[in-house]
């Protein structure tokens, strides 16, 4: 089945019969906003170890610690997606600006109140603003890409790249946040992440000429619709829920199985594994020239994801363990890539950075339920029985995206305009 994407390529990307990682990021003017987002987007991996690390040093709980972190996690999904149709409606500029500002002034005010140990209380309420606050980033910078490439072949390539960015900062932000806390001061990682963010938010905030314009009222009729309507991206949100599982799952019952082997360590390794199979797919998806349309893509890619995670709960070795943390990983890289990939087709420019925060947020919800079920599995039932977690977290979605996949067809033109949005005049705004 060929492709469903037929624009034109964007005249900001190069032309190539083949996409690729070079000819991506040759793209004029991508550096300005690559690395500065970079930079903004690295401390979103430091802040939940962070606050854990500190909290359970003044307060002697891994309990107080988990649950603050619980607070700001579900904070952080509840409210990413209005922070996104803020963006949207007014320019990534003059959301992030200010939510910079009250993160840092967030984070600093939680990490003072870890420090004169005052009330759980007091601290679950700076939790709030403090997950409420963190800055979108990485949807901000995909819709960059989305106004760069415009339709090109290069936007799975761009989805790619993407994905294994964010891989790349779950891999540095943990082992940073770690060194800082335990080699500097306990309050060292989340002050870091604090700064980071000031710094990273500011600069990519300074790239003015990047960000995708707004509409002005005075020049269109426009009736501003949120993502949420568009019955595709309500499909998508419950295939990253799933995925989500995946993560949240694999987290607490590798801990679990390493820790009744009575061999802990064997934890990062075992999910170091997980996680490079998960960039190394995301790579080689990326180096591909798909002929495939991504619908089918989703349903294949997900079908191998649910297959390969149903099996993790019956593995009894660490070698077996192992090969199918790799293979569970390889899986969700093409799951993603091509979710994202898919919104350019479904959703309207004017709701993009909405839609990728509703994914992200997705992602974040079902990490979250996954780490708190699949602990009660793991303490209530037998050893390694969290892995049904993703397991189920999986089927439930593949049978959803089954059923439902008429959802994920975009209409004539390779663009879905969602209902009540007309045609839009870009204006831009500094």
């Amino acid at each position: 089945m060929a492709s469903t994407v037929t624009t034109e390529p964007s005249k900001d990307a190069p032309a190539s019969s083949r996409p690729g990682y070079g000819q991506l990021l040759r793209t004029r003017g991508a550096w300005t906003f690559l690395l500065p987002g970079f930079a903004a987007r690295q401390p979103f991996a430091m802040l939940t170890l962070s606050i854990v690390l500190l909290v359970q040093h003044t307060t002697g709980s891994y309990g107080a610690a988990g649950a603050v972190a619980a607070v700001t996690g579900v904070s952080m999904a509840l409210f990413a997606p209005y922070s996104g149709r803020l963006a949207d409606r007014h320019g990534q500029r003059a959301v992030l600006i200010p939510g910079v500002l009250l993160h840092t002034l967030s984070g600093l005010t939680l990490t003072t109140l870890a420090l004169t140990d005052a009330p759980l209380w007091a601290l679950f309420v700076a939790a709030v603003p403090t997950g409420a606050s963190v800055p979108q980033v990485g949807p901000m910078v995909r819709a960059r890409w989305g106004v760069k490439l415009q339709g090109s072949p290069l936007m799975t390539t761009a989805a790619a790249f993407e994905s294994v960015t964010d891989e790349l900062t779950f891999v540095v932000g943990p082992l940073l946040a770690t060194a800082l806390c335990t080699a500097v001061d306990p309050a060292a990682g989340l002050i870091t992440e604090a700064s980071l963010t000031l710094l990273g938010g500011l600069l990519f905030a300074a790239q003015k000429s990047t960000q995708p314009s707004v509409t002005l009222a005075g020049h269109a009729r426009v009736e501003h619709t949120s993502a949420l309507r568009i019955p595709g991206v309500r499909v998508l949100i419950v295939a990253f829920l799933g995925i989500g599982a995946v993560f949240g799952g694999m987290q607490v019952s590798l801990a679990a199985f390493s820790e009744s082997i009575g061999e802990p360590g064997l934890n990062g390794v075992l999910y170091g594994t997980f996680a490079a199979g998960n960039m190394i797919s995301g790579i080689v998806c990326g180096a591909i020239a798909w002929k495939v349309a991504p619908q089918r893509r989703l349903l294949v890619g997900y079908a191998a994801l649910a297959l390969t995670a149903s099996g993790l709960w019956a593995a009894h070795s660490v070698l077996v363990l192992a090969g199918l943390g790799l293979l569970v990983g390889m899986c969700i890289a093409p799951a993603l890539i091509t979710g994202y990939t898919l919104v350019d087709g479904l959703v309207p420019a004017g709701a993009r950075t909405e839609a990728f925060t509703w994914l992200t947020g997705a992602v974040a919800l079902g990490q979250a339920a996954a780490v708190t079920v699949a602990g009660q599995l793991e303490d209530r039932f037998w050893g390694g029985a969290g892995f049904l977690v993703p397991m189920g977290g999986t089927l439930l979605a593949l049978a959803t995206l089954v059923a439902l996949r008429s959802r994920l067809e975009t209409r004539s033109g390779s663009r879905t305009v969602a209902r009540g949005v007309g045609h839009r005049v870009p204006v831009a705004v500094d």
